[in-house]
C-alpha cells in the first residue's frame, strides 16, 4: 500500500500548499485588517488590534482537517471510511447561536475564511476517498493476479488437475443432482410429497412412487445420452476446459480494473498534484481551479466504481463508458467561483462543499461497498476455490481417523509418557556427561588444576618402590659385604652411601653377585635363603624399572593433556552441532524458501513489467493507454510489497523513487521503459 500512502500525501501537501497561499492572498486584500495611525487614541489602538476569537464551527472544522491529515504512520495515514464520513459531518449547517453571538461572528467577518476551510475539509477528504478507491481496486487487481497463477498451476501439471477434479467432486455431484431434481419437476414430478402421498392409499403411494422414479431414471437417462459426446474428451480436459474460461473471465475483470486505474492515475487527483493541474501551483490565477477538481475528482471516482464491474461493457469501451457518465454528471463539468464572481457576471454554476462531501458520502457509504461486493462475488465465482473446497478431504480424513488415533494415544499414553521421559533424560545426560564434563576439565587445564591432570600412574608410586628397593640392596650388602665389597669385613658408612647412590642409578652389583653365586647350586642357595631373596630383589627392581617407563608415558601425555581434553570434547560438540544445525535448518528452510520465493517474485514481476512496457502501443503523445498504465502499476506494487521486504531500508528508498518514476505515466513510454532497465541493472543483487 506504498504507493497508495504516496499518492495520498502528496496530494495532502499539495493542498495545504494551495490553501495557505490562498489564505495569504486573502489577507492581503482584506478589509477588515486595519493598523492604528498616530493620531488614534490608546484606547483605540487597543480596539483595532484586538482578534476576535473563532466561533465554535471554524474549530470544528479545523479539528476535522487535522483529523483527515495523513499521519507519518503507515497504519494510521489513510482513515478508515466511517471515520472520513465522521469527520465530514463537520460540515452539516451551522447551529442557531444567540443573536449577540451571531453578531458577533457577523463582526468578526469570519465567513470568507470559514468558507475556504470547508473546501480544504472537502478536499482532505476527497484525497482520503481517492485513496481508498486506488487501493481497493490495485488489491482486487493484485488478487485476480493471484488466482491467475494459481490456475496456471493447476494447467500446467496433470497431477493438480486431477486433484482439482476430486476436490470439486461433491459440488459437481450435488450441482448434477440439482440439475435432475429441477428437471424431474419440471416434467410433473414436482408436486410429488410425502405428505401427501400419506393422505392416499398403500397403492395410490407405491402408484406416485413408481411414477417418481420413473421420471428420475428417464431424466438420467437423456442427460446420459446427451453427454455421450462429452465423455470423449478426458476428464481432466474437459477440467483444464473450464478453468480455462474461469482465467479468460478473470483476465476480463482485471484488465477492467486495471482501466479504472488507469483513469483514475491520468485524470485524477494524482495527475493534477504533479503535471500542470490545479494543484501544482499555488499562483493566484489557479487558487480557485483546485476546488473544481475536487468536485470532478469526485465524480470521477463514482463513474469509474459504477463501470468497473459492468460486464456489458467491453473492455475496449471502458473509457467512452466512463466519459459518458461524466458528462452527464452536473458536478464533473462545474467550476467554482468567488460570490464576487458569481455576482458579476461570470459564466459557470458555483457548487458548495456540502454538495461536494454528500457526493463523498454517496461513494463510501455505497459506491465503494457495492463494488468491492461485486468484484468478490465475480472473484469468488471465477476464482480459486475457497479452503472448504480445497481441504475438505483432508479435514474429513482427520476427523474420519480422530477416534482412531485418539485410541492409541490413550490406550499407549504410559508409553508415550515414558519415551518422552526417556528421550529427555538421555538428551541432558549426553549434554552434562559429553560436552559439559568434557568442557570443565579442559578449562581446568588451561588453568593448570591438579585435580584436573591426566595420569595413568600416581605420584608416591614410583618414589616408593624405588626406596624399598634401595632398602632391599642395602640390607642385602651389609648381611653379605663379601659381595658388596670383596673383603669380608662391615661395611664402612662411605661404602653404604656409594651403594645406594648405584641403586639410584639402577646398579644392583652385590645382590647380582650373589644370585650367580647361589645359582651355580640353586638348592644349597634355596635353602641358605640367598637365592629367592636375589631374586626377590630383581622382581622389585623391574617393578621399579615398569614405574619409570611407565613415568616417562605419565610425562608425555601430560604434555599433551589440551589435546586430550579436546579429543574427548570434540564428539560431544560435534553431536551437540549438527542437532542444533538440523534443528535450525528445519525451522529456517522455509523462511530461507520464503526468501527464495521472494527474489524468484520480484524477477517475474521486472519480467511483467516489461512485458506490459513491450507489448503496449503508446498514444500519439507518447504515454500510455490508461489499461496499460493500470496493469504496470499492478505490477510496479507487486514488485515494490516484495523489495520492502528484502532489500535494506536506504536501498528500498532509493528504489522506491525509480518505481514512483516509472509508475508516472506522463514521462512517456520511452522513458519508462529506460527507468524499467535501470531498475534492472540497479537493483540485479536483490532480484536474483
Amino acid at each position: 500500500m506504498s504507493f497508495v500512502l504516496d499518492q495520498v500525501r502528496r496530494i495532502d501537501a499539495q493542498l495545504d500548499r494551495v490553501q495557505l497561499a490562498n489564505l495569504e492572498t486573502a489577507a492581503t486584500t482584506s478589509p477588515k485588517i486595519t493598523s492604528a495611525t498616530p493620531t488614534s487614541t490608546a484606547s483605540e489602538q487597543q480596539q483595532q488590534q484586538e482578534v476576535p476569537e473563532p466561533s465554535p464551527r471554524v474549530l470544528a472544522l479545523q479539528t476535522a482537517i487535522r483529523g483527515l491529515t495523513p499521519s507519518s504512520s503507515s497504519h494510521r495515514a489513510l482513515l478508515r471510511p466511517s471515520n472520513i464520513q465522521v469527520l465530514l459531518s463537520a460540515l452539516s449547517p451551522q447551529t442557531e447561536l444567540p443573536s449577540a453571538a451571531a453578531a458577533k461572528a457577523d463582526e468578526s467577518g469570519k465567513e470568507p475564511y470559514e468558507a475556504e476551510l470547508e473546501w480544504l475539509l472537502v478536499s482532505k477528504a476527497t484525497a482520503q476517498t481517492y485513496g481508498h478507491v486506488i487501493k481497493s481496486i490495485l488489491d482486487q487487481a493484485v488478487a485476480i493476479a493471484d488466482d491467475l497463477w494459481y490456475w496456471d498451476g493447476v494447467v500446467g501439471s496433470r497431477r493438480y488437475s486431477a486433484l482439482y477434479g476430486l476436490q470439486i467432486t461433491p459440488w459437481r455431484v450435488w450441482e448434477w443432482g440439482s440439475g435432475v431434481w429441477e428437471d424431474v419437476k419440471a416434467r410433473g414430478g414436482g408436486d410429488f410429497s410425502v405428505r401427501g402421498a400419506g393422505r392416499d392409499a398403500t397403492d395410490t403411494l407405491g402408484r406416485r412412487w413408481g411414477q417418481f422414479y420413473g421420471l428420475v431414471r428417464q431424466v438420467v437417462r437423456e442427460r446420459s445420452v446427451a453427454e455421450v459426446r462429452v465423455r470423449v474428451v478426458s476428464p481432466v480436459t474437459r477440467l483444464r476446459g473450464g478453468i480455462r474460461r474461469k482465467q479468460a473471465e478473470l483476465k476480463r475483470i482485471r484488465l477492467r480494473n486495471a482501466n479504472a486505474l488507469g483513469v483514475l492515475l491520468g485524470e485524477g487527483l494524482a495527475n493534477d498534484s504533479v503535471h500542470g493541474g490545479a494543484l501544482a501551483s499555488p499562483k493566484a490565477a489557479q487558487l480557485q481551479r483546485w476546488k473544481s477538481s475536487v468536485a470532478r475528482n469526485v465524480a470521477l471516482m463514482e463513474a469509474v466504481l459504477a463501470k468497473v464491474n459492468d460486464g456489458e461493457t467491453a473492455v475496449e469501451k471502458f473509457d467512452a463508458a466512463v466519459a459518458q457518465l461524466t458528462e452527464d454528471d452536473p458536478m464533473y463539468g462545474v467550476e467554482v467561483y468567488e460570490e464576487g464572481d458569481v455576482e458579476s457576471g461570470s459564466s459557470g454554476v458555483s457548487v458548495k462543499p456540502q454538495a461536494v462531501a454528500e457526493r463523498l458520502n454517496r461513494v463510501l457509504a455505497l459506491a465503494l461497498p457495492q463494488y468491492t461486493t461485486s468484484t468478490m462475488a465475480l472473484v469468488g465465482q471465477h476464482g480459486k476455490p475457497s479452503r472448504l473446497v480445497r481441504y475438505w478431504l483432508p479435514v474429513t480424513v482427520g476427523i474420519l481417523s480422530s477416534s482412531t488415533i485418539l485410541r492409541v494415544l490413550v490406550n499407549r499414553q504410559t508409553e508415550i509418557v515414558e519415551w518422552i521421559r526417556d528421550f529427555g533424560a538421555t538428551c541432558i545426560d549426553f549434554w552434562q556427561n559429553w560436552v559439559v564434563e568434557p568442557t570443565r576439565k579442559v578449562i581446568g587445564t588451561i588453568r593448570h588444576d591438579e585435580g584436573s591432570e591426566v595420569s595413568i600412574m600416581s605420584k608416591r608410586s614410583l618414589d616408593g618402590d624405588r626406596d624399598s628397593l634401595e632398602r632391599m640392596v642395602v640390607d642385602f650388602a651389609i648381611e653379605n659385604p663379601a659381595d658388596a665389597t670383596g673383603s669380608g669385613g662391615s661395611l664402612t658408612d662411605t661404602e653404604i652411601a656409594d651403594i645406594r647412590v648405584k641403586v639410584r642409578e639402577g646398579d644392583l652389583t652385590p645382590v647380582l653377585k650373589a644370585y650367580e653365586r647361589d645359582l651355580a647350586s640353586p638348592l644349597m642357595g634355596s635353602l641358605r635363603g640367598n637365592l629367592i631373596r636375589a631374586l626377590l630383589i630383581q622382581i622389585q627392581k623391574t617393578k621399579v624399572d615398569v614405574e619409570v617407563a611407565m613415568g616417562g608415558i605419565d610425562s608425555l601425555l601430560k604434555s599433551q593433556e589440551l589435546v586430550f581434553g579436546f579429543v574427548g570434547l570434540t564428539p560431544g560438540i560435534l553431536v551437540s552441532y549438527l542437532a542444533l544445525t538440523s534443528l535450525r535448518s528445519s525451522l529456517t528452510e522455509k523462511r530461507g524458501s520464503r526468501a527464495a520465493r521472494k527474489q524468484g517474485k520480484m524477477l517475474r514481476q521486472l519480467r511483467n513489467i516489461d512485458r506490459v512496457l513491450t507489448n503496449s502501443t503508446p498514444t500519439e503523445y507518447g504515454e500510455l493507454f490508461y489499461k496499460d498504465q493500470g496493469l504496470l502499476l499492478c505490477e510496479v506494487h507487486v514488485l515494490r510489497q516484495a523489495a520492502e521486504k528484502t532489500m535494506p531500508m536506504e536501498i528500498y528508498k532509493e528504489f522506491s523513487e525509480d518505481a514512483e518514476e516509472l509508475c508516472d505515466v506522463r514521462i512517456g513510454a520511452e522513458r519508462q521503459r529506460q527507468t524499467a532497465a535501470r531498475i534492472r541493472w540497479a537493483y540485479a543483487r536483490y532480484l536474483s
